[in-house]
């Protein structure tokens, strides 16, 4: 059982407590935190995170192979594979639709910064 995370922050129940997930929702709970958090960030956990937030200094043509690697890197050790990346930038907004396949189910996720 995991907390449910909405717009980067935990969602609340109706009675104001918070809401709790299992299954394919808390899995991409742990997705959507591994892929925000930058990685380095945590000291006694310098392999937590990502670095998805480096994509701004690359070239827009590398994002997805980029965000690929990324990505598969910060979810190394989750039994979730990340087939799929479209990247999006519009501006000072940078945005990554990642597909994912979780015990044969199709999963999506969205990052952006």
């Amino acid at each position: 059982m995991a907390l449910l995370l909405k717009d980067r922050d935990y969602a609340l129940d109706e009675a104001g407590r918070l809401r709790s997930v299992e299954g394919a929702q808390a899995l991409l709970g742990e997705v959507l935190f591994r892929l925000c958090a930058r990685r380095g960030s945590f000291p006694f956990l310098p392999e937590l995170g990502s670095d998805l937030h480096l994509l701004r200094g690359e070239k827009p043509g590398q994002w997805e192979s980029l965000a690929l690697q990324y990505a598969a890197q910060a979810l190394e050790g989750l039994e979730v594979e990340v087939t799929g990346v479209a990247a999006y930038g519009d501006g000072d907004r940078l945005r990554l639709d990642f597909d994912l396949v979780w015990q044969g189910l199709p999963l999506a996720v969205e990052w952006e910064a």
